[in-house]
């Protein structure tokens, strides 16, 4: 069977990736192509577990009240994003891509990347190499990176409240998530890392930036989704061994 194919979307939080994953899904699903949606952190049991302490002050600070559980330790932090990862790639992801799935992917390792060696200034080498040692250096075959206006992305961002006790959002809940609590500067760094990793990962990541209306970022990401996935054809039909002819079809050709 024929390896899947694997694509993550990236972007800041409020840059409406989720919901262009979530299109491009029922898109595809709509061609009757194999698809799995799945997130970072989150969608293993252990990954909810990660993915509350992680996003919910209220999670933490329930834990030990007394404490600022709050501040978490940015190498803890990104430990934390790994040991979800290498969860996901294992129980998720893999075994998806060996049954020939179409895996679309809210965040992978570019994530942190940005957030951690971009936001929080750990560099990227750190994130590359526990990439590399944890999860053995699966890339994405394609990466759909948005990047609209940063104070719009921050703006919609800081408009949304979610709850994560369940790992699902929730309109109206009590307070904005540990990175929706950040302030601009620590965003202008993850968007300009975001930039770094367009401008090295050229031929895995599509960057759309701008204030693009959400029909037209649907419409630009289903064109690039289909032109690859056609390329990949192509390319495994061509790579694909030929069959050796049988004693009879030799003697076919020859008369």
């Amino acid at each position: 069977m024929r390896r899947g194919f694997f694509l993550s979307f990236e972007g800041l939080d409020g840059s409406g990736k989720t919901t262009q994953l979530r299109l491009l899904a029922a898109s595809l699903e709509e061609q009757g192509l194999p698809v799995l949606v799945t997130r970072q952190p989150g969608d293993t049991a252990l990954g909810e577990r990660i993915r509350a302490l992680l996003l919910n002050n209220k999670t933490l600070e329930e834990t030990k009240p007394d404490s600022k559980a709050a501040d978490i330790a940015p190498m803890a932090e990104m430990a934390l994003m790994f040991a979800d990862r290498a969860q996901s790639i294992r129980q998720i992801i893999a075994p998806a891509l060996a049954a020939g799935q179409i895996v679309l992917c809210d965040r992978f390792t570019d994530s942190p990347e940005a957030y951690q060696g971009g936001g929080r200034e750990l560099g990227s080498e750190v994130v590359l190499a526990l990439h590399r040692l944890l999860c053995n250096d699966l890339q994405p075959d394609l990466t759909i990176l948005l990047l609209p206006d940063l104070e719009a992305s921050m703006a919609r961002a800081r408009g949304r409240r979610t709850t994560l006790q369940t790992g699902k959002e929730t309109q109206g809940a009590s307070e904005a998530d540990r990175f929706e609590q950040e302030n601009k500067t620590f965003y202008a760094k993850v968007f300009a890392k975001y930039q770094v990793i367009a401008a090295r990962e050229t031929a895995r990541v599509v960057a759309l930036q701008g204030d693009l209306s959400m029909k037209a970022t649907q419409e630009r990401i289903l064109q690039v989704v289909q032109e690859r996935l056609q390329e990949r054809e192509r390319t495994q039909q061509e790579s694909a061994p030929s069959k050796p002819f049988s004693p009879t079809q030799a003697k076919r050709r020859l008369e």
